[in-house]
């Protein structure tokens, strides 16, 4: 049995603009963090809660390409798009992201990735929206659990060899 260590996930509410940040530490170089972000054979694995299946409608993770996938439980959909507009391989990746069910509310997104000692990496994410209740609805849809149960998942994937 392989046991799996989870780091700390640290998601913060801007109280001056309309973002989230999250933070997180990976036991794995930002190469195969990257991977995992890019690889849609790897990101069907882990994007997500738990206990919600994941549909990749499209994944063309590159500048100017773009990604649709559904996740899905109890005969709920919930859907998601956005396109790629910079794509740095080990470092960043900036993309837009629009729930399907708030179709006006598009947030511009950047992920970056920062080698530290040992092998290992720290992700900060930032997700900026329209206005503070679009920020503050993301928020209150139960987002906060999909980000920590993902990426408890995707410190599974990151053992695989």
């Amino acid at each position: 049995m392989t046991t799996v260590r989870t780091n700390d996930t640290n998601i913060i509410v801007d109280e001056e603009v309309p973002l989230v940040r999250i933070v997180r530490e990976f036991d794995a170089p930002p190469a195969k963090v990257f991977a995992a972000h890019t690889d849609p054979a790897l990101v069907v694995r882990w994007l997500g809660p738990r206990g919600m299946a994941m549909t990749l409608d499209t994944w063309d993770c590159r500048r100017g390409g773009e990604y649709r996938y559904v996740h899905e439980m109890g005969g709920e959909e919930y859907a998601f798009h956005g396109c790629f507009h910079e794509v740095r391989a080990d470092e960043r990746i900036v993309q837009t992201f629009t729930y399907e069910g708030m179709p006006d509310s598009v947030a511009l997104e950047t992920l970056t990735l920062e080698a530290l000692p040992g092998g290992r990496t720290r992700l900060t994410g930032t997700s900026l929206v329209d206005s503070f209740e679009d920020r503050d609805a993301f928020v209150a849809s139960g987002m906060e659990q999909g980000v920590r149960e993902g990426y408890e998942k995707l410190d599974e994937v990151l053992l695989a060899p």
